[in-house]
């Protein structure tokens, strides 16, 4: 077997332009699938401990559902800015920002024709060692009231340790808050609930958010609360207790502050565990956070590779920026100026553990 990149059809955009569907295949028998319209993981196969593939993504076998506002983001990459913006407000520069309000009162992922909804030109890539997809995209000045226009490139890279590599790069020519990430949904068995995978994140930190899931402000310490996950546990086991942050996000739907010294190292964020599969994922990240996001809004309305999605089937662990980080001055910066590279890097690796 050879590292090998196939592309097919994968329908039309609701714009007209044709879509295409890459199915990426290692020498180790992992096999990711990614469509250029919002730059979507739509099958992700890894083997569990007796060498037995399954799809450990939620998605679709067709383009059409993802164009519809009711697909939670399955597998797409988001911009300009992943998670939420109070108000979609902020001052820039001594100037008021407004962007698109599309999550109650506040903006969520970009907009409601984000990153995810867009149709990015692919270029596939081949070494001696990977297989990727290289996408671009433009995003132009004023995008769902973004100052500057955007070129942005991510890549994906897969090789034979079955490591799925993510790289994003951009550049502007006004100042712009820029937050990209990817927010695949996994289940290490391939359906059914994910309340029993064990779960790690490493952070000593999270950000309390209000009804409207906009951080209070002040980071809090995990110890003695339902967010310590600095040793493994089941992501179940504490997720009914009375807590009024579990209360806020309907589950876990929290960003957690990776203890990382250096922003710059590509550092274990987490690690997801399904025992009975033995399937393991490994988050690595140069981001200063990761949203932990357990699948509170699924309730089974939608249908996809033949199952429903169910109430907490899947969860997410998405690499990034903190959210609302335009009006916190003291979260890292997430503004991006002319003559800067936005430059982050994640990898996903997945192995097995009897």
């Amino acid at each position: 077997m050879e590292l090998s990149i196939e592309q097919e059809p994968f329908g039309t955009a609701p714009d007209g332009q044709s879509l295409s569907l890459y199915t990426l295949r290692n020498r180790s028998g992992m096999v990711v699938k990614i469509t250029n319209f919002g730059g979507i993981i739509t099958e992700l196969h890894v083997p569990d401990k007796q060498g037995n593939l399954a799809d450990v993504t939620f998605g679709f076998d067709e383009a059409a559902p993802y164009f519809t506002d009711a697909v939670p983001y399955f597998g797409a990459l988001i911009g300009r800015y992943g998670n939420r913006i109070a108000g979609g407000r902020f001052v820039l520069d001594g100037q008021p920002v407004q962007l698109e309000v599309n999550n109650g009162k506040n903006h969520l992922h970009g907009g409601t024709l984000g990153f995810h909804r867009q149709v990015w030109h692919a270029v596939p890539l081949v070494t001696d060692l990977t297989i990727g997809l290289k996408l671009t995209y433009t995003s132009p000045d004023g995008d769902h009231g973004y100052p500057g226009k955007l070129e942005v490139t991510v890549t994906y890279e897969l090789n034979d340790a079955n490591e799925l590599l993510v790289k994003y790069h951009a550049t502007t020519d006004k100042a712009t808050p820029v937050n990209l990430t990817q927010h695949a949904y996994f289940n290490l068995a391939g359906r059914g609930s994910i309340l029993d995978h064990e779960l790690t994140i490493h952070a000593d930190r999270y950000t309390p958010i209000d009804a409207d899931s906009i951080p209070l402000g002040p980071l809090a310490p995990v110890e003695g609360t339902p967010f310590d996950f600095r040793t493994p546990r089941t992501v179940g086991s504490r997720i009914d207790v009375a807590d009024e942050q579990l209360k806020n996000g309907l589950g876990y739907d929290h960003n957690f502050v990776l203890n990382k010294p250096d922003s710059n190292v590509l550092g274990l964020a987490a690690t997801l565990r399904d025992p009975v599969s033995g399937r393991v994922l490994e988050l690595y990240t140069q981001e200063p956070g990761v949203q932990f996001y357990s699948g509170n809004f699924l309730d089974g309305s939608l249908t996809g590779k033949g199952w429903q999605f169910g109430h907490r089937e899947a969860l997410c662990l998405e690499p990034q920026h903190f959210p609302d980080s335009p009006n916190r001055p003291d979260y890292p910066s997430t503004i991006l100026r002319p003559g800067q590279t936005y430059s982050t890097r994640s990898l996903y690796r997945f192995t097995v553990q009897s």
